[in-house]
């Protein structure tokens, strides 16, 4: 099922931030090192007493901000709110309880979600200080205190949060779903495309960038099999990521590859692969999801014989961590390639589902170190013992070897290759896990 997602709200500098990064151990920067990723880092995945939830870390909510609207602010809170299935409220024992602090409990009164008061700051160990029971007057029952920047009262935070959290069976039939996210940057046709498979106007189509604010869930029937289709809202550049809105937006669509099974990644063919396209794939990619190439609005192009050959290699060109992607060329307007693209869908599946037989493994293993040996370095080489597939989506195997200094990733990247050459696994990463063991130690 769907990891349970717990956002943290209030207004600036009561602590969300510090309390977030105390979370998930580090203090967490704005850039991640993953393969053609830049992003913000808006959540992360957090465990306790054995469940994995999605912890949010918001922004503050500024009622009298610059956003001229109160309904603008509102449905700031409303997106982020949107995504919780329970909310932290953190309030500042410091400076007390305030107007906008009151405006916010008003707000999450009527989103009818479970909501944790947690007064932070609230540094000293024993009964809190008389001061902080004024928070009762937010009419949201019993508060819990905590010192977000010293770790204390953390514990009974996440206790109280895992109460609510929702059966882990209770969504056991999406086994039997296939969820595909389309993703890109605004106006490249995503709901455009989603409505000619679906062969009707499920998805409002607009040429303003940003009309699809949501990540809309299309459920469609084809043969025997179930589909979910999410229509994610556009991811700009960050440096037009200006309103909280976008910011919500672009962790919405962040979700929707996190739930998806398959990612289709729109290009506009008169633009190409941006930068931007670029980050949403390594994200894709470094998540482990089965990936297509949408190439969109192709009927508008002009062309030879080689265009077609020539726009792919530019694509790997800026996607070289995804040489393994198919790459389509279609038109959602006309519906040219729309059918092969849904089929595309069914075979990348198939092939991150894909189990190889260990026999049938350690064949091909053994037939590659024998044509390229292993690297070597001060008179030691490189010994591979034995490889296993451990699971599937997307497929990892456990290689066994006398070094794992000795294992390059050249080496390794040739492996992959040879796998790939022998049994396909078109359309999703592989991942590779790296064990050390002495030569003596081998079953």
């Amino acid at each position: 099922m769907s990891k349970p997602m717990v956002a943290i709200v209030g207004r600036p500098n009561v602590g969300k931030s510090s309390f977030f990064n105390y979370l998930i151990g580090r203090r967490v920067s704005i850039v991640e090192d993953t393969p053609g990723v830049t992003r913000d880092r808006i959540y992360e995945d957090v465990e306790w007493n054995g469940r994995i939830f999605s912890l949010v870390d918001t922004g503050g909510l500024e009622p009298d901000s610059t956003d001229t609207i109160p309904m603008q602010m509102r449905r700031q809170a409303e997106m982020a709110l949107d995504l919780a299935d329970v909310i932290i409220f953190m309030v500042d024992a410091k400076t007390g309880m305030t107007a906008d602090d009151e405006s916010i409990a008003t707000m999450l009164r009527k989103v009818g979600k479970p909501v944790v008061l947690v007064v932070n700051k609230v540094d000293n160990i024993g009964e809190p200080p008389a001061e902080v029971y004024e928070f009762y007057n937010l009419g949201l029952g019993d508060f819990l205190t905590v010192s977000a920047a010293h770790g204390l009262g953390i514990g009974e935070v996440l206790d109280a949060v895992y109460e609510y959290f929702p059966e882990a069976d209770e969504e056991e039939d999406e086994k039997e779903l296939i969820k595909v996210a389309v993703i890109g940057k605004p106006n490249a046709g995503k709901s455009s495309l989603i409505n000619k498979i679906l062969g009707e106007e499920r998805v409002i189509v607009s040429n303003i960038p940003g009309t699809t604010r949501d990540a809309i869930d299309t459920f469609f029937e084809h043969g025997e099999k179930k589909y979910c289709f999410i229509d994610t809202a556009g991811m700009r550049k960050r440096g037009k990521v200006t309103e909280n809105i976008e910011r919500y937006s672009v962790m919405r669509s962040l979700t929707a590859v996190d739930r998806a099974d398959v990612v289709i990644l729109v290009v506009d063919a008169n633009q190409g692969i941006s930068e931007q396209d670029s980050k949403i794939a390594g994200y894709a990619h470094n998540q482990g999801k089965a990936f297509i190439v949408a190439v969109n609005k192709w009927d508008l192009i002009e062309k030879d014989s080689k265009t077609m050959q020539e726009f792919k290699n530019k694509v790997y060109e800026e996607l070289p961590f995804m040489m393994y992607a198919p790459v389509m060329f279609i038109s959602a307007l006309t519906g040219q390639r729309v059918n092969k693209l849904f089929e595309m869908v069914d075979y990348v599946i198939n092939q991150a589902a894909f189990r190889v037989p260990t026999g049938m493994l350690n064949d091909v293993l053994a037939e590659a170190i024998a044509v390229q040996q292993p690297p070597s370095d001060k008179g030691k080489r490189l010994k591979i013992f034995y490889m296993t597939q451990i699971k599937v989506k997307p497929p990892t195997f456990t290689i066994f070897c006398n070094s794992i200094k000795l294992f390059h990733f050249s080496y390794e990247r040739y492996i992959e290759n040879q796998l790939r050459k022998s049994f396909g696994f078109e359309g999703t990463p592989i991942v590779f896990k790296i064990r050390e063991r002495e030569e003596d130690d081998r079953k």
